[in-house]
């Protein structure tokens, strides 16, 4: 009773993983609007990362799904360290203010990722304990990208508080 109500549970949220949902994030994070009199498009990452610091992370929680989902699918480990890099470039290098937002429009995280996605669903195979295992490394890894921005605002803020008025460290 339990193996069908797992299954039932997955089956209800595997509609996340199709490959028209997938596709669809893709153009809605990367592509959905264009520049006027340009062929320059960008999505909703780039707007969202005008947001210093937290709009960066909230965009790449967003880019997590692809490679989420890639995972789940069976993609090699050498596709998915390749999108984590990708994800890692455009978090990090998204924190630097306006060069980074023009290097997220560029950039297009998702949909570097999602075509790597389609490019290795042909070499599917079965998730091991190794699987696991690299997955929470990755969660981790990624956790600790995700944190950088943060505590670099808050750093920034402590900082600007004590040279504003005047106070010692804490």
């Amino acid at each position: 009773m339990e193996g069908a109500r797992g299954t039932e549970r997955w089956n209800r949220g595997a509609w996340l993983f199709r490959d028209s949902t997938l596709q669809r994030l893709e153009f809605l994070l990367d592509e959905a609007f264009r520049i006027p009199g340009t062929q320059v498009r960008f999505g909703v990452d780039g707007i969202v990362g005008l947001v210093p610091g937290f709009g960066d992370v909230l965009a790449g929680l967003l880019s997590l799904i692809i490679p989420l989902a890639a995972w789940v699918r069976g993609v090699p480990y050498i596709t998915m360290t390749r999108m984590v890099v990708n994800l890692c470039i455009g978090v990090l290098v998204g924190t630097i203010p306006l060069f980074g937002d023009v290097f997220d429009i560029a950039w297009k995280t998702n949909r570097r990722n999602y075509r790597l996605l389609k490019l290795h669903l042909e070499e599917p195979r079965r998730h091991t304990k190794a699987d696991w295992l690299f997955l929470l490394g990755l969660a981790a890894a990624l956790a600790v990208v995700f944190a950088i921005p943060v505590v670099v605002i808050i750093w920034l803020l402590v900082w600007f508080t004590q040279q504003t008025w005047g106070l010692g460290a804490f």
